[in-house]
């Protein structure tokens, strides 16, 4: 199998398998002055280094000394014009999640008796921005009931005078102390200038809302800003808030499906669709309703054409009597209740609403970056940090090679599988290249066990930080009459023959796992 791309270095002499790994001296060769490897090299740890990061690895996946950190954010921000400022809504959020965070300060780092409060500050704006105070915002983290770190920025918003039809939000974090932690972006989010008003073409499915996909529901009264309410779940319980604003999945609904079970239905949401929101964080679900567009505070009843970002829109529980009259998901204060609304005298295709019925729709994004920083021998920011999207298994016998497809990728990389180091090849910052180990290098028991063995597949840095994945592997052996090794003799009760019988044993499970293309699935 050959994995290296055209115009690449040539990979060393002699077939490459995880049964004949170059030895340190090789690898060092292929490795550029800094230690890290080429593109189109095959490259793995010095024998010491390897087991100083084996030893760390463990402790990692042993202790979950993961640190994540989740930027929140609406798909589109409305442009101001003049001396307005059009606040992003919803505000961008981000969560700081996981036990890392809680583990005592590096050296150096130690908090002054009595000192209290976060270990972490950020500080939030526009890609591309000068950095001045009035374009990045402070965040104050404080703690969630559910131990998550929670800040929020209020007051970013793009002024006209910024052309761009597109940009990322940056955040730098920074341990307290001033050791700089890292700069995170996030997804990419379009510009417009108001919502739009025509019905939406599906030849221009940029702001067009589909089934699957993520959203935020907020109602504002009178349109003032200090009204501003997000639909939100807390402690079980769907409320509107004034503080917090939970990602939904939008699904299409069917009348005939039990609640929570979601037949994959693909397509753009259309008015009149039977819908139903699940919060992202808890799987709580609303029952399926029916979304209505709204004009003049009248949700009207016979349109069915394509929702669009920033959208006003109505929630109809289905059931309700003829004539317009059904109730609609609504908020009193911070609650989330039913209101009935009543038939418009004038037009029979529209239902008179309340201003705490009529909600504005957009589609949100986020993006996870997980880390674990404890082990890390050199004080260098964590960033970037790389994103596994897909994994790509290739080849059998004694050779399998996995390929990674995500975002972030650098040539001081290393893949890992649970405890055990793969031979890695850095293509480009898309795509890794890895050897996968062989079963055996995961302990002896597997031999006896003759059962599937699943390991983490995480990445590592040269200087020993940790980046977690949601990919595990697993070595699956086919179940299968084995073939006996070539020229065995009778068995024979003597002790020797019995270590030989083990041995051949051994041989033979081996040919199990690997001469059927491994048998190894992937999960996520």
């Amino acid at each position: 199998l050959d994995t290296c791309p055209p115009g690449a270095p040539s990979a060393p002499p002699g077939p490459l398998t995880h049964l004949s790994l170059p030895d340190s001296s090789e690898a060092r060769l292929q490795s550029g002055a800094d230690g890290q490897s080429l593109t189109g090299t095959w490259t793995r740890s010095s024998p010491e280094h390897a087991i100083i990061l084996r030893e760390g690895v463990r402790e990692c996946l042993q202790q979950q000394c993961e640190q994540t950190v989740r930027i929140l954010h609406a798909k589109v921000a409305q442009k101001s014009y003049g001396n307005e400022k059009r606040f992003f809504c919803p505000p961008p959020c981000v969560y700081l999640s996981g036990p890392g965070w809680r583990v005592k300060p590096v050296q150096g780092q130690a908090h002054q008796a009595g000192e209290t409060g976060p270990t972490v500050c950020g500080y939030m704006g526009l890609d591309g921005a000068s950095g001045s105070a009035a374009e990045t915002q402070k965040l104050n983290f404080e703690e969630q009931p559910d131990s998550r770190e929670f800040g929020c920025a209020k007051t970013l918003y793009i002024s006209d005078a910024d052309k761009r039809k597109h940009f990322r939000l940056v955040l730098r974090l920074v341990l307290r102390g001033g050791q700089e932690l890292g700069t995170f972006h996030s997804r990419l989010i379009k510009v417009i200038s108001k919502p739009s008003q025509k019905k939406q073409s599906l030849k221009n499915t940029d702001l067009c809302i589909s089934s699957g996909s993520k959203v935020s529901l907020f109602n504002r009264l009178r349109s003032q800003t200090v009204s501003t309410r997000y639909l939100s779940v807390e402690d079980g319980a769907f409320v509107a808030s004034a503080r917090q604003w939970a990602a939904f999945t939008l699904h299409l609904a069917d009348e005939h499906c039990s609640q929570g079970d979601f037949p994959p239905r693909e397509g753009y949401v259309r008015y009149g669709s039977l819908v139903q929101l699940v919060c992202t964080v808890t799987g709580i679900t609303l029952p399926p309703m029916i979304i209505r567009k709204v004009a003049k505070q009248c949700a009207l009843l016979d349109v069915d054409e394509p929702i669009s970002q920033l959208h006003k829109c109505a929630f109809q529980f289905p059931g309700g009597p003829p004539g317009g009259s059904g109730n609609y998901l609504c908020l009193a204060t911070e609650k989330v209740v039913q209101f009935q609304a009543s038939p418009c005298p004038k037009e029979a295709n529209r239902a008179l609403l309340n201003d705490s019925s009529c909600w504005t729709i957009i589609g949100t994004e986020s993006v996870e970056f997980s880390f674990g920083s404890s082990l890390a021998c050199a004080r260098e920011p964590v960033t970037p940090v790389p994103l596994i999207s897909t994994l790509e298994l290739s080849g059998g016998g004694d050779v399998a090679t996995l390929e990674l497809h995500g975002e972030n990728f650098h040539a001081g990389l290393k893949v890992w599988f649970g405890d055990v180091e793969a031979e890695t090849m850095y293509r480009s910052p898309r795509s890794l290249v890895c050897v996968v180990p062989d079963v055996a290098a995961f302990g002896s028991d597997w031999r006896w066990l003759r059962a599937p063995i699943s390991v983490p597949v995480s990445l590592v840095r040269a200087d020993g930080l940790f980046y977690p994945s949601a990919f595990s592997f697993t070595y699956t052996p086919e179940y299968s009459a084995r073939p006996g090794p070539s020229g065995a003799s009778e068995p024979a009760a003597a002790d020797a023959d019995a270590d030989a019988d083990a041995d051949a044993l051994l041989d033979s499970i081996h040919h199990e796992f690997t001469r059927t293309n491994f048998h190894l699935f992937i999960q996520t």
